[in-house]
């Protein structure tokens, strides 16, 4: 049987004042009526029923899993005590699927991704569980790159290699790359072999964690001790056990790079990782001059290119701006210059004092979700 695991335990600290760790960015509304999570679940519902998808968040966020997903098996939500990272993630869900159904295949998902195309997309999934199912091989799904984008990780691929599976092809992996400059992104998007690293993943739950024990024998032992920890200790004490001692590590740094049986599968599904307020913003419809505007009430003068919300009812004016980000929630104002909308995290990051620590946490009454 397949599995889906979402990943869904991140505090989205780009995303602030909207996303607060009380309530990040996957739990919030941005395009539709429904949040980015209930989406990813509504996707991957159409191949993968709910009673085989397990949810892995921090424990603060399992009431707001329970709420927005109310079907979805209390047992299949797992609140991460400690964010550790995706390999301590992936390792427990592969004991869980693996402890459920030996033969078992996970699909690895994070939970705030946007997808336009999602028959398409399920239909390169079901490719890359199908290059899964054939042996122990770890899949990868990348993104065909449409500019040379340094936000994003690189897979390269071998283009020699070309199995198909319901005529969507299958290649093996050269190497992963780091985020580069815009030098080194440009020569990855001519040579024509590279992807976006996506950060979804297919195989079997036998599969990733013999590769873990090999790669990160530590991670592993921790793994086969949680089943008897969870029957001796109940969930929570053994959840808490193998999260304190998990080192913090990526799948990708700490298997992926180094595994020999990987191979990845190109997807054109309308994929956006909406990783910054400029990432809303061009996924957004505009005005004539570019504006985005998600305000009751408002007047732009002279200004184009702008992205402007707000969660109250203020009246809210821009003049003589181009490009810039004003999200407005009713206790916090972020105005950013859309370019530079990946260091809003460091404002985040600077609220740890008594009286700013609540603006980092706080919950947004008004806020929609």
């Amino acid at each position: 049987m397949t599995y889906a695991i979402i990943m869904a335990g991140g505090i989205g600290t780009r995303f602030w004042p909207k996303s607060r760790e009380s309530r990040p960015k996957q739990f919030l509304k941005f395009f539709d009526e429904r949040t980015l999570f209930q989406n990813t679940v509504d996707r991957i519902s159409k191949i993968i029923s709910h009673d085989r998808i397990l949810v892995i968040t921090n424990e603060q966020y399992v009431d707001l899993v329970q709420q927005q997903i109310p079907d979805l098996p209390a047992e299949n939500i797992i609140g991460e005590p400690i964010g550790k990272n995706t390999a301590p993630c992936i390792a427990l869900a592969a004991t869980i699927v693996k402890e459920r159904d030996p033969e078992g295949t996970m699909i690895v998902l994070p939970s705030d991704h946007y997808i336009t195309k999602p028959d398409k997309f399920l239909s390169v999934l079901q490719a890359a569980v199908a290059k899964a199912n054939e042996g122990a091989n770890l899949v990868t799904i990348g993104i065909e790159p449409h500019r040379p984008e340094t936000g994003y990780g690189y897979i390269q691929f071998n283009t020699g290699s070309n199995e198909e599976f319901d005529g969507i092809k299958v290649h093996e992996v050269v190497t992963f790359a780091e985020k580069p400059d815009i030098e080194t992104a440009v020569s990855f998007l001519k040579s024509g072999d590279f992807l976006w690293n996506s950060g979804m993943f297919v195989w079997k739950a036998s599969t990733i964690l013999d590769e873990i024990k090999i790669d990160l024998p530590h991670l592993h032992n921790l793994t086969n001790a949680f089943p008897d920890s969870t029957k001796k200790n109940g969930i929570h004490e053994a959840l808490n056990n193998f999260y304190r001692n998990a080192n913090d590590i990526s799948i990708d740094y700490g298997v992926m790079e180094k595994a020999q049986t990987v191979y990845v599968v190109p997807g054109d599904f309308g994929w956006n990782d909406v990783g910054s307020w400029l990432a809303v913003y061009e996924l957004e419809k505009k005005d004539k001059l570019g504006n985005v505007i998600k305000v009751p009430s408002s007047r732009l003068i002279n200004s184009s290119n702008c992205y402007v919300s707000s969660s109250t009812n203020r009246f809210v004016a821009v003049v003589g701006l181009q490009g810039v980000a004003v999200v407005d929630t009713d206790d916090a104002l972020l105005v950013a210059r859309l370019d530079g909308a990946q260091d809003v995290k460091k404002v985040v990051e600077s609220l740890n004092d008594k009286q700013t620590k609540p603006y980092r946490s706080k919950v947004i009454v008004k806020d929609q979700w």
